[in-house]
């Protein structure tokens, strides 16, 4: 089991655009055997402590193995639709960890 926590930095104006890959990428995550766990978008008023940029979202992901990961960013259908993470994200920091 693999666990990825993804902080998400949209450009200013592509919250659509991003919402719109969303709706084609989460729903393929359990295709290949992964569960979205967790999906914030945290308010201001959230941080006690910000020491780096707050991120629009924050994602917590599991999947099954690294294999299905893998699978997962190789879709074929989420590829046809990567412009739009392309065009709206503007960094993604992406942290990989194992359940212990």
């Amino acid at each position: 089991m693999i666990y990825l926590t993804q902080l998400i930095y949209i450009k200013e104006g592509q919250e659509d655009v991003f919402d719109q890959f969303e709706q084609v990428a989460i729903p393929l995550i359990e295709t290949y055997h992964g569960q979205l766990l967790l999906r914030v978008r945290p308010s201001d008023d959230a941080y006690i402590g910000q020491p780096i940029e707050k991120p629009y979202e924050i994602h917590l992901v599991k999947f099954d193995t690294e294999q299905d990961f893998v699978a997962f960013t190789q879709d074929e259908s989420r590829k046809q639709f990567l412009h739009l993470k392309e065009q709206s994200v503007q960094t993604a920091t992406l942290i990989q960890g194992i359940k212990l």
